[in-house]
C-alpha cells in the first residue's frame, strides 16, 4: 500500500532556486512538488488551486512580501503548513513569520537532510525552529513582557497607586479615604481616573490589574 506523498508548493523569485528545490523534493518518495509560485499573490492563489500540505515560502518576496503570504495562506487555508526560507536568522523577520502563522523557518543554506527533516515535521503539524533562534526568541519575548510590566503603572500618580493598592484589598471608597486622609468624593474621583487610564470598567477589574502586574511587589508590600 503505497503511503501518501507529502504536497508540496514552492514559492520563490528566483527560478533557479525553485529549480534545485524540486529536484531535490521529487527525488524522495514521501514527496511531491505540485506547484511553484513566485510573487505572495501567486502563492496564495496556487494554495487555494492546489490544496497542498507544505508550502516552501521564501522570507522576501516581490509584492506583498512572504510574511503577508504567510499570514494570508494560514488564515485562509489552515491545513496548509507554511514554512519560511530565509538567507540569514533575521530575529525580526522570523517573530514577524511566526506571528504570521509560519510552523517555523530553514535556512536556504542548511544541508538537504535538515530540510527534508523540516518539511516531514512540518506535515506532522510540529513547530521548528533552531534552539539558537528559540532562545534569541524567548528572549526578546520576556524582555517585552518585562517592559510591559514596567510599563503597566507608568500613567498613574503614586496617590493613584496608593488608592489602587487599597481597592485591590478590598477596601471601600470610605475606608480607603479614611486610610489615606482623603474625602470619599476624591477617593471616588481616583476610581474613576484610573478606569480611563487603565482602560477598565469596574473595581473587580481594577483589583485584578492590581494583582496581574504584580502590584504589591513593586510598592514592597507583603
Amino acid at each position: 500500500m503505497n503511503m501518501a506523498k507529502t504536497r508540496i508548493l514552492l514559492v520563490d523569485d528566483h527560478e533557479v532556486v525553485r529549480l534545485g528545490l524540486m529536484t531535490l523534493l521529487n527525488d524522495q518518495p514521501n514527496m511531491e512538488v505540485v506547484g511553484e509560485a513566485s510573487t505572495a499573490g501567486e502563492a496564495v492563489k496556487a494554495v487555494e488551486k492546489l490544496d497542498p500540505d507544505v508550502v516552501l515560502m521564501d522570507i522576501r518576496l516581490p509584492g506583498e512580501g512572504g510574511i503577508e503570504a504567510a499570514r494570508q495562506v494560514t488564515k485562509k487555508f489552515p491545513r496548509t503548513k507554511v514554512i519560511m526560507l530565509t538567507s540569514f536568522a533575521d530575529d525580526e523577520l522570523i517573530m514577524r513569520a511566526i506571528n504570521a502563522g509560519a510552523v517555523g523557518y530553514v535556512l536556504k543554506q542548511v544541508g538537504n537532510e535538515e530540510l527534508l527533516r523540516a518539511i516531514d515535521a512540518a506535515a506532522r503539524g510540529e513547530a521548528l525552529l533552531d534552539p539558537a533562534v528559540t532562545a534569541r526568541l524567548l528572549s526578546r519575548v520576556r524582555e517585552n513582557e518585562r517592559r510591559a510590566e514596567e510599563d503597566a503603572f507608568r500613567d498613574l500618580s503614586n496617590r493613584e497607586m496608593d488608592v489602587l493598592a487599597l481597592l485591590a484589598r478590598g477596601k471601600t471608597n470610605a475606608e480607603i479615604g479614611q486610610s489615606l486622609n482623603l474625602s470619599e468624593k476624591t477617593v471616588g474621583n481616583y476610581v474613576s481616573t484610573m478606569f480611563e487610564k487603565l482602560h477598565l470598567n469596574n473595581r473587580i477589574e481594577l483589583a485584578a490589574y492590581a494583582f496581574e502586574h504584580h502590584l504589591f511587589e513593586r510598592m514592597g508590600n507583603e
